[in-house]
């Protein structure tokens, strides 16, 4: 199947102001793309690129003062199958971690697992090790937070979410993130496009969603306790350790988001 993905994105910018975006799919989704998700700014200025530790493309602008227009329109193809279920992957035991996800097993800024320590054991510790303790991580984050845009608070840590059962898609992955991390499972952050395709009317407006990865069996599995189903039509935008890492645009001043407009839809 082939999907139709972009945004707009319109700020307002006081003065001069240095940014950085994070907006282009994923490397390991850049084969996939048909038409490029080339990064529209409007009034047109330079932009510049790097690659973040964790393989992210970063790239730096200076908007300008006034009105600025970030853009991008681009068409990707995808399997069309839901999110794979693994039941019988395994739980892989720290010292058999390779060295590159002992990282995320770390405590970090929005997930704050060793403040979930006690918690996660008492919760989950007699859960089957694996997939199955991941799951019911997900099950119950899915049940004690209550999703709705208006609860959306770009500080809030996954202890706060748990406290407070409430929040958006970032909050849901912040808590089971925290939690699979407090049990010894690797689990990283992940921001992507998430279209309704397979869902039942009405849709919501579109946006970008939150997910998160866990490190089971020697690889990556996808687990989303927002959505707590299997999904067609993923991509992924980039990997952290938390929201902190991924965010779509870090401005170095005052600005103002006037409006915010996400597509992914089959074409």
């Amino acid at each position: 199947m082939k999907l139709r993905v972009g945004y707009e994105l319109r700020y307002t910018f006081p003065q001069a102001t240095p940014s950085i975006i994070m907006l282009n799919v994923h490397y390991t989704r850049a084969s996939d793309l048909e038409v490029p998700d080339h990064i529209v700014i409007s009034p047109s200025v330079p932009i510049s690129g790097y690659r973040d530790g964790y393989g992210n493309w970063c790239s730096r602008i200076v908007a300008p003062a006034g009105p600025v227009l970030i853009s991008s329109n681009s068409t990707i193809r995808d399997r069309g199958f839901p999110d794979p279920v693994v039941a019988d992957a395994a739980q892989v035991p720290v010292e058999q971690l390779p060295d590159e996800a002992i990282v995320f097993l770390l405590p970090s800024r929005f997930c704050d697992s060793d403040k979930l320590l006690d918690l996660a054991w008492t919760e989950f510790g007699s859960a089957k090790p694996g997939w199955g303790r991941v799951q019911a991580v997900c099950d119950f984050v899915h049940q004690r937070i209550t999703f709705g845009y208006g609860f959306a608070r770009p500080s809030r840590t996954a202890s706060e979410a748990y406290q407070e059962g409430q929040g958006v898609c970032r909050d849901y992955a912040h808590l089971a993130i925290a939690f699979c991390r407090a049990l010894n499972i690797p689990a990283r952050y992940c921001t992507g496009y998430l279209g309704d395709i397979g869902t039942p009317p009405p849709y919501p407006p579109g946006d970008f969603a939150a997910w998160f990865e866990a490190y089971l069996d020697g690889r990556w599995h996808t687990f989303d306790p927002r959505n707590h189903v299997p999904r067609i039509g993923r991509v992924l935008i980039a990997r952290g350790r938390d929201a902190a890492d991924v965010a779509i645009i870090t401005t170095f001043g005052p600005n103002k988001l006037e409006s915010f407009r996400v597509w992914t839809d089959e074409v």
